[in-house]
């Protein structure tokens, strides 16, 4: 039986994903805040059978309610315009990767080593053991090193695909004739699930993404091994 932990997304594993979990609570703590003082008056309304003159066409209680959720909204709005320039800023990269949406399976690219480059198809169930992720796993996972800025370069080959990693808090759209570029950084290792979020077909459901995060040995390790001498 799967526990609760089991049943949500992943721990964030990239500070763009914390902050955005940062804003998410900042805001639903206004929310709590109105949705409690509204009702809260609602319910004393309906059981009060008493009438305040000064709530009737009262100049004073009109001013407040415009001007307060005014002054509410731009406590949301500017931790929101903050964390939307972040994630649309892109550092200096110490490592660039292209990656090609095609139906149904990725394809990848370490345009900064020689001859680094696979397809990633989803692991069938038949072939899968006790061991692996059923509809998660793939054949060649894409392996980061933790702690190291990383640009993603995102296109198609076929159509509209999305490439998306909620722990890490990406999410870009892979356009065919068109390059979109993201830039995170993988603050611990692991395993970071993903997947194709736009509906691209049949298959939409079995391209799955799946991010293997080492360390910096590990990864040059790997790399070594993987590519063209």
């Amino acid at each position: 039986m799967a526990s609760w932990g089991h049943l949500g997304f992943q721990d964030s594993a990239s500070p763009l994903m914390e902050q955005l979990t940062y804003f998410h609570d900042h805001t639903m703590f206004i929310l709590i805040l109105i949705t409690t003082l509204v009702g809260y008056i609602m319910i004393n309304s309906a059981f009060n059978s008493f009438i305040n003159r000064f709530l009737l066409e009262n100049q004073t209680i009109e001013i407040i309610w415009t001007i307060l959720p005014a002054v509410i909204l731009i406590f949301i709005a500017m931790p929101s315009l903050r964390l939307l320039y972040l994630l649309d800023e892109t550092n200096n990269s110490s490592i660039t990767i292209k990656t090609v949406g095609h139906q149904w399976y990725w394809s990848y690219e370490y345009s900064d080593f020689l001859g680094v480059e696979f397809d990633s198809y989803m692991t069938p169930s038949l072939d899968s053991d006790s061991n692996s992720f059923r509809l998660l796993d793939v054949d060649n996972r894409t392996v980061l090193p933790v702690n190291t800025q990383i640009r993603l370069i995102i296109s198609a080959a076929d159509v509209i695909h999305s490439w998306a990693v909620p722990a890490l808090g990406v999410k870009a759209d892979a356009v065919p004739g068109r390059l979109n570029q993201i830039s995170f950084l993988i603050n611990r290792p692991g395993l970071f699930f993903g997947q194709c979020s736009e509906i691209c077909g049949a298959n939409h459901s079995f391209m799955p993404i799946l991010i293997e995060s080492v360390s910096v040995n590990s990864f040059l390790n790997w790399i070594s091994s993987n590519s063209e001498i």
